[in-house]
């Protein structure tokens, strides 16, 4: 999860409309001031619902924690983030939707991506008879020796 999110400006907001254009959902005030601050300065990030709430709030965004959540949800959809499931608790929503996998750090209930290129699965499990695999999600747990 980042602490730094997108500072919300004219550029950020553009940014922000044209994720969502490319996605064509309609571009809300909530979905604009949301996406602005996941996508509007081309960086990537890995946040929980509670974080990008804190950080509309902290922005002076009106938005409940329900719609953010909703939201999150919708962007997934469109195929504009992915959700990561680090245990039962905890969700990570990733703009990077590229395959590659993730680091999550216990100390700080932290993700950030992982050297896709230093990744090696020779083989899955072959899909049941009538599915196919859709994702596959690596999640290396690390904690800091010491």
């Amino acid at each position: 999860m980042d602490a730094d999110f997108a500072p919300l400006t004219e550029h950020a907001q553009s940014r922000a409309g044209a994720w969502l254009g490319r996605a064509g959902l309609r571009p809300t005030r909530q979905r604009l001031a949301l996406a602005a601050l996941l996508v509007g300065d081309g960086s990537d990030r890995h946040v929980t619902a509670e974080s990008l709430f804190a950080a509309a709030q902290a922005r002076g965004e009106k938005v409940s924690l329900a719609t953010v959540y909703n939201t999150l949800r919708a962007f997934c959809e469109a195929g504009l983030m992915n959700e990561i499931t680090v245990d039962a608790a905890r969700s990570y929503f990733d703009t990077r939707t590229d395959d590659h996998p993730h680091f999550f750090w216990e100390d700080s209930q932290t993700l950030s991506d992982a050297p896709a290129d230093q990744l090696d699965i020779r083989r899955l499990p072959q899909a049941p008879e009538g599915a196919e695999v859709a994702r596959v999600d690596v999640v290396i747990r690390l904690r800091r020796r010491g």
